[in-house]
């Protein structure tokens, strides 16, 4: 029977940070099967690591949204690679996913992944977005996979916003990520709505931030940032921009492990 962990990830306390499930397999796997796993945990993110025999990675890693398979995935990246050195496997990890190979390493207390950076580019505001966010756009842009960057006046807006999710659903976009410069302890803030692919808010978003650093580098002048995602549970990142890559550090909690019955 499938082992499984619950991992909190971009936190260094249980039940805060972003939840995702994490399974490690030795053998090949349906999708229909990892797919349907992932409907039955609910949590935005669901990893599947498999072992591998390549020379550029130890294990293939995939991502599942309750209703989809995605191509890149921070917090269960993260997860995955705090789950793995809980079973004694030793860091760096290396990964083989559909955004090419990823490595974590383990350095200053915490993990980093190594992430393509994504800037975004700039794109006209859809029709209807200011209405669904209820806030007014200071730019957007379209950066990662088909997601809009949205940057908000203030940290405060970004906070207090409660969008109309059934009007953002009809958004052409896959996700938003909502941005602002920090007011106090953190550089920046942001929060990330995607709820045509089952993710009505995500707690934390790594994905994201491959988007949101180059912006702000271009903007601030700088390659480092704490960044803080102003979900309910919130979470922090620590973000190292270098050149066309950025790595992306955390903590990471187990909260529940388990067999599936299956």
């Amino acid at each position: 029977m499938p082992e499984y962990r619950v991992v909190d990830a971009f936190t260094d306390r249980p039940l805060a940070g972003n939840p995702a499930a994490v399974l490690v397999l030795e053998d090949p796997y349906p999708e229909a099967w990892a797919q349907g796993i992932a409907a039955e945990f609910n949590l935005s993110e669901t990893a599947f690591a498999r072992r591998v025999d390549g020379p550029e990675a130890e294990f293939e890693l995939r991502w599942f949204t309750p209703v989809t398979e995605v191509d890149l995935c921070g917090h269960a990246t993260l997860a995955t690679s705090h789950a793995l050195a809980e079973l004694g496997e030793p860091a760096p990890y290396r990964f083989t996913t559909r955004s090419g190979v990823l490595t974590v390493e383990h350095h200053d207390g915490r993990l980093w992944t190594d992430f393509p950076a994504r800037p975004a580019t700039p794109a006209p505001a859809p029709e209807g977005l200011a209405e669904a966010l209820g806030a007014r756009p200071l730019w957007t842009g379209r950066g990662g996979t088909n997601d809009l960057l949205v940057e908000l006046a203030d940290e405060e807006t970004v906070r207090s916003l409660a969008p109309d999710l059934g009007a953002m659903r009809d958004l052409p976009v896959r996700g938003v990520i909502v941005t602002a410069r920090g007011d106090g302890e953190h550089d920046l803030v942001s929060r990330f709505f995607a709820p045509g692919v089952g993710v009505p808010e995500d707690p934390v978003t790594g994905s994201a931030h491959t988007v949101i650093a180059p912006f702000w580098a271009e903007r601030l002048g700088r390659t480092e940032f704490l960044a803080h995602q102003a979900s309910r549970r919130g979470g922090d990142l620590h973000l190292r921009l270098r050149g066309d890559r950025i790595l992306i550090g955390g903590d990471a909690v187990t909260v529940a492990t388990g067999h599936l019955e299956l």
